[in-house]
């Protein structure tokens, strides 16, 4: 897991990938394209082990962004997180 510093007053991005996911390869380098703070959590590769993310969402997916600048409560649309990041943080 890597952790980033958000500065107080900042949106807090928590970012759910699995290191090898070329999807959440994607999302990473967007959100570091961006400068974005972000916590990240690694998932393990089996679904049935991704308790982590599946607490907070319901679902396995991966890339999941949580951003407190966004309804609904989070994403997992490659492109749909994309869009949200540029939009709110470019």
């Amino acid at each position: 897991m890597r952790v980033s510093t958000v500065p107080i007053g900042m949106s807090q991005v928590t970012f759910y990938a699995r290191e090898d996911c070329p999807y959440s390869q994607k999302v990473r380098s967007k959100l570091d394209a961006l400068d974005v703070a972000y916590e990240e959590t690694l998932v393990p590769d089996a679904h049935t082990d991704r308790t982590t993310v599946e607490d907070v969402t319901g679902q396995t997916g991966v890339p999941v962004v949580i951003d407190d600048h966004m309804e609904p409560s989070f994403l997992a649309d490659t492109q749909e997180i994309i869009t949200h990041l540029e939009t709110q943080y470019a």
